[in-house]
């Protein structure tokens, strides 16, 4: 076998772009327009608009409160990040106070395409995965960065805050959630080292299943420690693989 088809062989491993051939001194015609695809979709995928009420209907019965940052539109969302992380007003006045042991919040974040693909059917994951936690009702924020679970959750009354979003879509995956788990947030004082990520959640990346079963294990592991972050080594047992993979 030649080096070009061991190149060639590469490409049914991953979906990064390699042994792309060329045409004299420039890329094939066809690999130019896949790149130009991949890209608008990206674009596409930061620019959708974001239908909260949907999401709120596919939840079903269970609560949910759709609620707006102090984002007015896309393109302040996009150019002032600061502006995505803090409630409007009026949004901030719809949270009531209570005693809740979590909040999911399900924000679009950069990518409401991934939102409106998974969202719910994720969010229907985490609540069957920790069905022993008293969760506040869903909320749904238009235009919201990470960190605006730590004031949803201080509002609420909740001990952790789990935040759902859309992840930046990259060349390959336009699609992607992000999960974010804090343990006690405090608005505007929590740093992203207080957090325990899990990212690349879609069917093609990390499968919807074991990304909430994974959250469900940091989420107790959270309440037994009182914390979050780095302090929180994410050694949960690895679950395994169906036969032939």
């Amino acid at each position: 076998m030649s080096a070009r088809d061991e190149w060639y062989a590469l490409r049914d491993l991953t979906p990064a772009r390699l042994a792309l051939g060329r045409s004299g001194n420039a890329l094939p015609t066809s690999r130019v327009l896949e790149f130009q695809l991949a890209h608008a979709r990206a674009r596409d995928a930061v620019h959708r608009s974001f239908h909260p009420e949907e999401i709120a209907a596919e939840f079903g019965a269970v609560p949910a409160i759709c609620v707006t940052t102090q984002a007015g539109d896309r393109l302040s969302y996009l150019i002032n990040p600061a502006l995505g992380r803090e409630l409007s007003p009026t949004s901030r006045a719809r949270l009531k106070r209570g005693r809740y042991d979590a909040v999911l919040v399900i924000a679009d974040g950069l990518s409401p395409t991934a939102v409106h693909k998974h969202g719910a059917a994720l969010g229907h994951a985490i609540f069957k995965a920790l069905p022993d936690l008293k969760w506040a009702p869903a909320v749904i924020v238009t235009q919201g960065r990470v960190a605006i679970g730590d004031e949803i959750a201080k509002l609420l009354g909740a001990d952790i805050a789990v935040v759902m979003i859309g992840e930046r879509p990259g060349l390959t995956a336009a699609d992607s959630l992000g999960l974010y788990l804090t343990y006690a947030p405090k608005s505007a004082i929590t740093q992203d080292a207080e957090r325990n990520c899990i990212s690349n959640v879609r069917p093609d990346g990390l499968p919807l299943a074991e990304a909430a079963r994974r959250l469900a294990w940091l989420a107790r592991e959270a309440r037994r420690l009182r914390l979050s972050g780095v302090g929180l080594k994410e050694d949960a047992p690895e679950t395994a693989l169906p036969p032939g993979l």
